[in-house]
């Protein structure tokens, strides 16, 4: 009999309870508006928060309620923004679509090292000492700051430590671009396949003796080009994507190979020899 009785209490409380939880989600019941539902399955949910808001759900919502504009989401590009512009009833400006391009070329075998580095392995924390390990201080420290910022797996650290990024992966979400201390990551238009890869403003000598494929402000590049597109400033070869034509003159010219064109065969008998490695003292971070 008490058996019996501990049942029904129990399944009396279970009714009571039932229907206070039932009231309290009707009363309490928050509705989301159908809309952020649809903007949200549009996104790529990655949550990089590239946007400026906490998440997808929360770009989501600010568009929604008229906080954010359709194009707001990076990672997604024109046809996200596109999808978001339908939902809410607006026109969408096509922008060029951008991918994350790394402007150097060099890693530990064609840029040497000052000193052999032994501390935590994030480039931010090497460039604190003396400015990190690689004797151009330009180039890429190749410990994988990058690479661990980047929601979409589209940026690794090759075999000899250079980060690489992966153009059929990138979103353009900039989560790299603010993860590298040397600034050599930035956002081009991804229908561009000329690049100068490199961010060393040395001059010319300076440069080469401390990578073998840095720009020598040699000027070949300037001269050359047809529309005018890629002047040398500071020492260094700047490309203006908005004037140049893909021609590929100015890679041909360059005697460093520093300014290459996507997809196009490397010439293994005309790269620079590596310079000479200094001997490297070990520093403990």
């Amino acid at each position: 009999m008490s058996i019996i009785i501990a049942a029904a209490a129990l399944g009396g409380l279970g009714i009571v309870f039932s229907v206070i939880l039932a009231f309290a989600h009707k009363k309490f019941a928050v509705e989301v508006d159908p809309k952020v539902e649809r903007i949200q399955a549009l996104l790529p949910s990655g949550n990089c928060g590239a946007c400026g808001f906490a998440g997808c759900l929360g770009f989501a919502e600010a568009v929604a309620q008229g906080h954010a504009s359709a194009d707001g989401c990076l990672a997604g590009g024109p046809s996200v923004a596109k999808a978001v512009g339908e939902v809410m009833g607006v026109a969408v400006e096509e922008k060029e679509e951008l991918i994350a391009f790394v402007h150097c070329q060099a890693g530990r075998s064609m840029a040497p090292s000052r000193y052999e580095y032994r501390g935590v392995q994030s480039c931010h924390a090497a460039s604190l000492l003396f400015g990190g390990d690689k004797l151009c201080v330009y180039g890429c420290l190749g410990l994988g700051d990058c690479e661990r910022a980047c929601p979409f797996d589209a940026i690794h650290v090759n075999e000899d430590g250079l980060a690489v990024v992966d153009r059929d992966k990138c979103t353009a979400c900039t989560k790299c671009v603010a993860a590298c201390p040397r600034g050599i990551i930035e956002m081009v238009p991804k229908a561009k396949t000329v690049h100068v890869a490199c961010k060393n403003l040395d001059k010319g000598k300076d440069a080469k003796k401390v990578c073998s494929v840095s720009c020598i402000a040699c000027r070949l590049c300037e001269k050359n080009c047809p529309v005018n597109a890629i002047p040398v400033v500071n020492n260094l070869a700047v490309l203006d994507y908005s004037k140049c034509n893909e021609c590929g003159i100015c890679v041909e010219k360059c005697p460093q190979k520093t300014i290459i064109k996507l997809g196009a065969p490397v010439e293994v008998s005309r790269e620079p020899k590596a310079p000479e490695k200094p001997e490297a003292a070990a520093v403990q971070a």
